[in-house]
Formats: structure tokens, C-alpha cells, sequence
């Protein structure tokens, strides 16, 4: 199993800005609003394999949800060469022959990071988070049987924090999830 915190930018009005938040993160839930066809966006959701989504507390929804992503089958992902140079990090990501039209993406990851709420429903609280998204990239499509292999760069959080590459092949239009990699990273 691969996580990915997407820290949305809807709550930040509330007096206290959540310092992993990104609008394209809430752009992003939206396309699932719409893919999946739910009222509206809300937290905590979790999306499984694009495919399965539910209250992220929801503990049994979950069990579900892993279950029946584990039993589809998967791409083969590879993530290799990776290098932090000149201000970036370097990676190269392959995949075998895909089944149908894909996307390729790659997402840089605060293996664990924290926040101290001020204000809000979680105002006074000191917040733990894992696996949380400091950037997304879309890094190329494929066709139908086509295998993808790409050098792609990123550019590099200075901090010396613990980090995570996941590189993931998806349907178009945030669709199913067809194969994942992940390497760990230490700066």
C-alpha cells in the first residue's frame, strides 16, 4: 500500500492556514467529486486505487476498499537513478505495456511532518501527518500497450527531512490506479 496525504486549501479561511495545503489538491478531490459522483467535497475522504472512496475514519469501509484493490491487478512500476543534483531531484520511472490510456504521475512526500492548529475545529491541537504531498506531477501519457520510461526532475525541499518518490500510473480523468512504485529518500 502506497499513501498520499493531499493536503486541500478549502479549510484554510478558518483563521489558520494548514501550512501542506495546495489548491490543486482541492482541485484534484474535486475531479473526484465529479468521477465518482458524490454531493461534494469533504474531509476527511479517503480514495482508494481512484476507485473506492469513503469517510477516512471509516475503519471497516476501509478494510473493504484494500481488499478489493488488492485483488485487481497491477502494472509493474519501476522508480531508479535517483540522485538529488544541482537543486533537484533526479529519478527515472519506467512501467510495463499499459492496458489502456494512462497517465503518469510523480509525487514528492514529507515521510512524517507536523502542524500546530490555531484556530479552527482543530484549533489548540498539535496535528501528526504521513506521507504528505509537496508537489504532484503529471509526468506523460501512454497509449493503449505502450510501456512508458522517462528521466524526470523535481526541484528539492531544502530541509533534511525524510522523503518519499512515488511514481503511479492512472487512468485518464483521475481514474483507476494501475500500478505504483515508491523509493525513500534521505537529503
Amino acid at each position: 500500500m502506497i499513501v498520499l496525504s493531499e493536503h486541500v486549501d478549502y479549510w484554510d479561511d478558518q483563521g489558520w492556514r494548514d501550512p501542506f495545503s495546495s489548491h490543486a489538491f482541492s482541485l484534484r478531490q474535486e475531479s473526484y467529486v465529479q468521477r465518482l459522483h458524490l454531493a461534494s467535497p469533504y474531509t476527511p475522504q479517503m480514495v482508494v486505487d481512484g476507485s473506492f472512496e469513503f469517510v477516512g475514519s471509516n475503519r471497516g469501509r476501509a478494510n473493504q476498499a484494500f481488499e478489493k484493490a488488492r485483488a485487481l491487478s497491477k502494472i509493474s512500476v519501476r522508480i531508479s537513478s535517483v540522485k538529488i543534483e544541482n537543486g533537484s531531484l533526479q529519478a527515472h520511472v519506467e512501467t510495463d505495456p499499459v492496458p489502456g490510456k494512462a497517465e503518469v504521475f510523480v509525487a514528492l512526500l514529507l515521510e512524517h511532518a507536523q502542524s500546530q492548529v490555531l484556530r479552527g475545529e482543530n484549533g489548540g491541537h498539535r496535528l501528526e501527518h504521513v506521507a504528505v504531498a509537496r508537489s504532484l506531477t503529471n509526468v506523460g501519457r501512454t497509449a493503449k500497450g505502450e510501456a512508458f520510461s522517462k528521466d524526470v526532475s523535481l526541484a528539492e525541499d531544502s530541509s533534511d527531512a525524510l522523503y518519499r518518490l512515488v511514481a503511479f500510473v492512472q487512468e485518464p480523468n483521475q481514474g483507476r490506479i494501475l500500478g505504483a512504485a515508491m523509493e525513500r529518500i534521505q537529503k
